[in-house]
Order: structure tokens, then sequence, then C-alpha cells
């Protein structure tokens, strides 16, 4: 796996919706429901012309959470710790967007599609009503799609992402983290600082996410390194002057980042969190572009607080 994500790393650095398909309530989708990420069955939905792969976790009464993957990421670079922690009160509901992992597809290259594919399966799966949490370039479709669906959206957590405009240092992050020669797995430098705590935090995490052993998705090909290139630095690179998409985000948000994020700058969290209407911020000390995954058990006290109703 490890000279996989290496792999596509480098590639990238070379570089009408129809009605819900399944007649399930809004918080209990039909299909099976796990205990934990690390034995969640894969199932499959048809939305869009699209077979998304989708596991859902736990079966709490609160609204369901849907989460939204950083880039090249599969359901299995989810952290297990988060995942579990966050399904002790509600389903949380993990899945491959378009032409990732086991979902069918061409993976699209801009961000308003990504949203737009995300609503469908959500729509066919069944739910009226959903909370999202969007980590890194998946915050970037989560924004899309709590400012245009209102109704659909409860509440929104932006974890580690950048507004419209908001800057990255991606294509400069990236080429470092694959040409180091300490570290197998690049996450390491992606994600988490040079600091003792900081690394021993990262070998945890690595040790999470592998855990998973039987029913794993499949790997990205390389175009999908590139497509999510593009679609971020699109994103976090065209101004927004009027701020018209954050203007349009009317839940409530909990803005997350690390107080070093390399890869999608923490001032812009800092920013996003003054401009919405409706704000709370959460900056963890020492920490990268993995802040949630370093402080797992924080990040989710955090967020059941701030999704309680």
């Amino acid at each position: 796996m490890n000279k996989l994500i290496r792999s596509l790393v480098l590639a990238a650095c070379a570089v009408a919706l129809p009605p819900a398909a399944l007649a399930a309530t809004p918080g209990k989708p039909a299909g099976a429901v796990a205990a934990a990420l690390e034995s969640a069955p894969t199932q499959f939905v048809e939305a869009a012309g699209i077979k998304f792969a989708y596991r859902v976790i736990g079966s709490g009464d609160g609204t369901p959470l849907l989460l939204l993957q950083h880039f090249i990421g599969t359901m299995d670079y989810w952290d297990p710790r988060v995942v579990n922690g966050l399904a002790r009160h509600r389903q949380v509901i993990v899945f491959d967007n378009t032409g990732i992992g086991a979902s069918s597809g061409k993976v699209p290259d801009n961000v308003d599609q990504m949203s737009t594919d995300a609503l469908a399966f959500v729509q066919a799966l069944g739910y009226r009503q959903v909370d999202v949490l969007g980590y890194s370039l998946g915050g970037m479709v989560a924004q899309q799609l709590a400012a245009r669906h209102p109704t659909l959206v409860r509440k929104v957590v932006l974890a580690n992402t950048v507004h419209p405009g908001g800057g990255n240092d991606l294509m400069n992050v990236l080429g470092k983290a694959t040409t180091q020669k300490q570290y197998p797995d690049p996450r390491m430098v992606l994600f988490f600082t040079e600091s003792e705590r900081s690394l021993a935090a990262g070998r945890a995490f690595l040790e999470r996410v592998n855990q998973r052993k039987a029913d794993r998705d499949p790997e990205n090909p390389p175009e999908v390194a590139g497509a999510h290139a593009k679609a971020i630095i699109v994103f976090s690179s065209t101004p927004d002057p009027e701020n018209k998409l954050l203007n349009a985000i009317r839940q409530p948000v909990l803005v997350v980042t690390g107080s070093n994020d390399t890869m999608l700058p923490s001032k812009s969290s800092y920013e996003m969190y003054k401009l919405l209407k409706d704000a709370q911020l959460v900056m963890y000390p020492d920490s990268n572009h993995g802040a949630i995954f370093q402080y797992a058990d924080r990040f989710v006290a955090e967020v059941d607080a701030f999704l309680k109703d």
C-alpha cells in the first residue's frame, strides 16, 4: 500500500438527479450496519449511473453523519478510532465517491461534480437529512453540499480544509513527502509534524488504518491523483471576493485544523471561522494536516458535543 500511495502522489505531481432508489427511513438506510469500521461490510447502491461503494457503522439515534474523504482516499483510509468513536451515538456513512476505490465511473477533476455525485449517493440511500464531516478535499465538497442543500445538511464539520481562494502548498508538500527516504509511508510527512509526540501519533494512526484485512477497497489507478490535485488546486486558488459560497452556508459549522497544516494553510480555517455566520473553531497544537487523527479522541468528543441537538 505504501508504494501505491507514493505512486499515486507522484502521478499528481506530474500533473439532473434521479429520485431516491431505496425506500429507507432518514436514520436507517437499507442494508447491513456494523459496530466497527474494521468489520463493516462493503455495500453498493446505484445513482446517477454510478455504482457507489459504502459502509455503515453504528446505530444510534443521532442524525446520520456522512464522511467525505481526502485526496486519493478510499474508505480504508479513514481512521477506525475516529469513525468508531463518532458511531457510538449515530450512524456513520463512509463511501467511495465516483471513480474512487470500489465505486464505478470516471473520477471528476472538480469539486462541483464531486458534490453533485455525493448528493446523488445520499439521496439514493433515502436520507432526508444528514450531518456532514468533510476532511481536506472532502471539506471543499462539504462546503458546496451545505451551501446548495440547506434542508438536507443539518450541521457541518470542516476539517483541515480551505475555502475558495484559501491557498495551498499541495504540490510542494507532495513532492517532499514522496522523495524523502526516512518514512516508507508518505502520510507520516503529509499528516504529522516532526516532533516525537506527533510522529508517535502517526505511527499509531498507520497501525489503525491497516487493521482491516478482508474486503478492503481496491487501490486507485494513477489518474485519480491528477484529477484530485486539479480539483484541490482550482478550488483553493480561485478567489471568491464576495464570499458567496461561505455566505450561503447558514448551518452551524465546526472548523477544525492543526496549528501547522503545511498542505492547506491553517490560516484559511481561521478565515472561514470569521466569515461563516455560525461557526466554532478548534486548532490542535503541534499538528499538521492529520490533526484529527493525531488528536482522535479529542476530535471525537468535540464533534459529539457540536452535533448534539
